[in-house]
């Protein structure tokens, strides 16, 4: 039997996830009662929201020229923030479905995946999807492929996931312009771990492909870079329902269950070899994926029954086998209690993450406002000059021993229509961006490439991009370098005590206006209390800008009518003292939106 292992991959919302349920339904892997859009995407978050989070591997079969062929494909993400699920997906590939919209054209992230698969050397075949919409253009759409990524615009397969047209040639082009997997190197197992999923009952379930030898059910198995040895339970296939099978041999893809209930025997990118017989060599794995944005999450205070610190951190330890590309760790706050630092790949990725947290654990959580990384130069006792990474601008050391605060600089590519050019330009420089290179696209569109600091990008210039560009605006970031700038931090306090979660590192000419605009969120947000409450932001020493809620008061002179001035002065004393000890010894209760007022500070 023939084998092919191929990926799709694609910008956000062309059709990845409708390709794959039409070749689904072609290869008759399932029957046209249980076909249901997007049925690869099972998650209630992904079919909520119309995207793709997690990869799903599905094995199908097909008959072509009197010979069955063992298709493996793997449908993956097309946000930018799940980049790290596409790149692990296509190291499990010979091949990848390039799928471009044929109404809208090549967009920033299309540009993006097709490097993503060059550099892992993978076939790429390009497919012009909705060709039956009335605004396709496919003629015009293959020449911008050739024209930005360089495939050859007669290589295009043009096709409509929606109607099913094109798909049996896909089928047949997919047989025969794809590779083959190579033969075994070496006769010992090798399988890669590319993904990983929790499961309650069976323990971690384990995606693989085989890259050399057989792996059989009832064999000792080793993960070579942990050191751990499991044995198999289950072997199998998802067709897309779970099939169990004996073994898999070299150039397959299944799942594998040993009853590994501890979530640290298991790393993704590790190679699983025989316990008897090893290889001597493990499998390139993957490089482990740079967190670009870091927020706090704590159990909420208010919770329900059975909701703290312990069952959130295991939550977070079964969630980080389903998702291997946050980070975690333990912090401690003053005003929110233990909890965790996590870093996430990018805004979308951290709102999925919390979310799920929510539905899939039942917590509840308080969430502070993302950061980005800094790296700080400090001078120490001795006057010798060491560099640290600083997530949370609380960590900050003294600013007297700082010597310099490097921030994190991210290369912008844009993919615009013309008309909005001179918009995106005043967007970007508003955000500290320096412009670098302008590419020709198309007639309507062209690609803009700028150096932007990435505390500039997390807030809502995406938001921005898209309201400017009437959602025809596309773009896509790297991290490139840190760069020192003029920088400082901003502390804000309530009631004279300092917040550190609310306190943010940003450029000294902005930080007037920046705590100010916060100042007032946080007035809108923090209810009021018995007493008066200053809200202060401070650079140092130094208060730069402040706000006041005011306390709720009782005319405590009602009763007095007539009488002498003195009687009514008295009585208003007394309220001032009263308020003044409630003051010093109430405490302020800060609601979970004042944390993300720090958000939308740059409106």
């Amino acid at each position: 039997m023939q084998i092919r292992n191929f990926s799709i991959i694609a910008h956000i919302d062309h059709g990845k996830s409708t390709l794959a349920d039409r070749l689904l339904q072609a290869t008759n892997a399932v029957t046209d009662r249980e076909a249901k859009e997007q049925l690869l995407d099972s998650m209630e978050l992904e079919r909520e929201r119309g995207i793709t989070i997690k990869a799903s591997a599905v094995t199908v079969f097909h008959t072509h020229n009197g010979e069955q062929y063992m298709l493996n494909f793997i449908d993956t993400p097309g946000h930018v923030d799940f980049g790290y699920e596409v790149s692990r997906a296509l190291k499990a590939c010979e091949g990848a479905l390039l799928v471009v919209d044929a109404a809208q054209g090549v967009e920033a992230q299309t540009v993006v995946n097709t490097y993503l698969a060059v550099a892992q050397d993978v076939d790429i075949m390009p497919v012009l999807n909705k060709i039956d919409l009335p605004g396709a253009q496919p003629e015009e759409v293959a020449m911008e492929v050739e024209q930005v990524l360089g495939l050859p615009a007669e290589d295009c397969m043009l096709v409509s996931a929606k109607t099913g047209q094109g798909i049996p040639e896909l089928l047949t082009a997919i047989c025969e312009r794809f590779p083959a997997p190579r033969k075994s190197l070496i006769p010992e197992a090798r399988a890669l771990i590319f993904d990983a999923i929790y499961d309650d009952y069976r323990g971690v379930v384990i995606y693989i492909r085989v890259f050399d030898g057989t792996i059989k059910v009832g064999d000792k198995i080793r993960m070579m870079g942990l050191e751990r040895t499991h044995q198999i339970t289950e072997l199998g296939k998802y067709t897309p329902k779970p099939t169990k099978v004996k073994q898999l041999g070299a150039g397959e893809a299944g799942y594998l269950v040993a009853a590994i209930k501890t979530l640290a025997d298991v790393r993704v990118g590790d190679t699983i070899t025989s316990e008897l017989n090893p290889a001597a060599e493990p499998l390139e794995g993957y490089e482990p994926p740079r967190q670009m944005v870091f927020c706090d999450l704590y159990p909420a205070t208010t919770t329900k029954k059975g909701t703290d610190f312990e069952d959130m951190r295991d939550a977070i330890e079964k969630l980080s086998i389903n998702d291997a590309s946050f980070t975690s760790q333990t912090v401690h706050s003053e005003a929110l209690g233990f909890g965790f630092r996590c870093g996430f790949l990018g805004l979308l990725h951290m709102d999925i993450v919390q979310e799920r947290l929510e539905r899939e654990f039942d917590l509840e959580i308080v969430q502070t406002a993302p950061t980005v990384s800094y790296k700080v130069d400090i001078r120490g006792k001795g006057g010798e000059i060491t560099e640290i990474e600083v997530h949370n601008p609380a960590d900050l050391p003294d600013m007297g021993s700082v010597m310099a605060i490097k921030e994190p600089i991210a290369r912008v590519e844009i993919m615009v229509p013309k008309e909005y050019i001179g918009d995106i330009m005043k967007l970007a420089l508003e955000r500290r961006g320096i412009y670098k290179t302008q590419t020709y696209v198309s007639e309507t569109r062209e690609l803009l490439t700028f150096e932007i600091p990435l505390a500039e990008l997390i807030f809502d210039f995406y938001d921005k991009l898209k309201s400017t560009t009437a959602g025809y605006g596309t773009m896509d970031y790297e991290l490139s370098e840190y760069r020192q700038d003029n920088l400082c931090k901003v502390d804000v306090l309530i009631n004279g005590e300092p917040v550190e979660a609310l306190s943010l590192i940003t450029h000294r000419d902005k930080s007037e206006a920046r705590g100010r605009s916060l100042l007032v969120r946080l007035r809108k947000q923090i209810p009021r209390h018995q007493f008066e409450i200053p809200l202060q932001a401070a650079i140092g020493g130094k208060i730069i800008a402040r706000e006041t809620i005011k306390g709720f008061r009782k005319d405590v002179t009602a009763k007095c009518y007539g009488g002498d001035v003195s009687r009514k002065r008295k009585l208003l004393d007394k309220q001032r003292k009263g308020k003044d000890r409630m003051k010093s010894i109430g405490s302020v209760s800060i609601p979970q939106e004042a944390f993300m007022a720090v958000l939308d500070v740059g409106e």
